[in-house]
C-alpha cells in the first residue's frame, strides 16, 4: 500500500515519514546527522524507495543535504544574494518613509554613454527621469534614471509613479539581476544645491544597470549625501 491511516485520514507514506524526520532534526545544529534510510526502513516498515523519496523532498526544500560517502545532514542555511531594492524599497527597509520630487520626466535622444549602457545606438530615444529622494523629509540622494523607451510604450504620463520598479513590476519588466558600481566623489554645483550642501562636499556615486535576462531596462546614476546614507551588500563564498 502507499498510504496509511492517520488521525483517520489516508496519508501517503512517504509524507508521514518525511513529517517524521522534519519533526526529528527540527532545531538541530547544522551538519546533525540526519536518520539513515535503513533505519527508517526498519521503523516505518516501508521500501526504501519510500523512505528515498520522503528524504529527497526534505533535500530539495534545503532542510538536509547529502554528503556522498557520509550520509544524510541538517543542512546550512543556504546563502541568498542581496536582493535587489529599488530606493522607495530600501528606504521602508530602513523603517524610513520615501519621498520623491520630479525635477525632469522627458524623452530625448541618448547619448554616447547611455547608448552603451542600454546597449542602443547613439541618437536613438529613452526616457530621462530625474527624482530628488527624500527619507523621513531629509534629502538623501538625486537620481537619473534612463529607460529604454522601446520597451515601455506610454511610461511617460503627467502623473508620475511614486515607484519605479513597483510600475515595471506591473509591465513584467522588474530588473532580476543588476550590475552596480559605487565610488567616491565630491558634488559639483548643481548636485550642491539640491542635496543641501556645500559645493566639493563628498558624496556617493552610485551607478546601477537592470536587466531582465538578457534585456537591459534602465541604467541609474544617483548622487547620495554621504553622511545620510550608507549601502549594504551581503558577501560570501558559496
Amino acid at each position: 500500500m502507499d498510504d496509511v491511516l492517520v488521525n483517520g485520514s489516508t496519508v501517503l507514506k512517504h509524507v508521514v515519514v518525511r513529517e517524521y524526520v522534519r519533526g526529528l532534526v527540527a532545531g538541530n545544529a547544522p551538519g546533525s546527522p540526519a536518520p539513515s534510510e535503513r533505519e527508517l526502513v526498519h521503523r516505518f516498515g516501508v521500501a526504501r524507495m519510500t523512505v528515498r523519496q520522503a528524504l529527497d523532498a526534505l533535500v530539495t526544500e534545503g532542510l538536509l543535504e547529502r554528503i556522498p560517502g557520509r550520509g544524510t545532514f541538517v543542512a546550512r542555511p543556504r546563502r541568498t544574494a542581496t536582493p535587489i531594492t529599488g530606493y522607495t524599497e530600501e528606504m521602508a527597509r530602513r523603517g524610513l518613509l520615501a519621498e520623491s520630487h520630479t525635477l525632469l520626466a522627458r524623452r530625448e535622444q541618448c547619448g554616447p554613454g547611455v547608448g552603451r549602457a542600454l546597449d542602443l545606438t547613439e541618437g536613438e530615444p529613452v526616457i530621462h527621469w530625474r527624482r530628488l529622494r527624500r527619507a523621513d523629509g531629509a534629502v538623501v540622494c538625486v537620481e537619473d534614471n534612463y529607460l529604454n523607451e522601446a520597451l515601455l510604450p506610454g511610461f511617460l504620463q503627467p502623473g508620475m509613479p511614486a515607484s519605479l520598479y513597483e510600475t515595471l513590476d506591473v509591465r513584467g519588466l522588474r530588473p532580476t539581476w543588476a550590475e552596480d558600481s559605487i565610488s567616491a566623489d565630491v558634488a559639483g554645483d548643481e548636485e550642491a544645491a539640491l542635496l543641501e550642501i556645500q559645493p566639493g562636499t563628498v558624496v556617493l556615486r552610485h551607478s546601477r544597470r537592470g536587466m531582465v535576462g538578457d534585456k537591459i531596462i534602465n541604467v541609474s546614476r544617483s548622487v547620495y549625501r554621504a553622511d545620510r546614507f550608507t549601502m549594504w551588500v551581503q558577501l560570501g563564498t558559496a
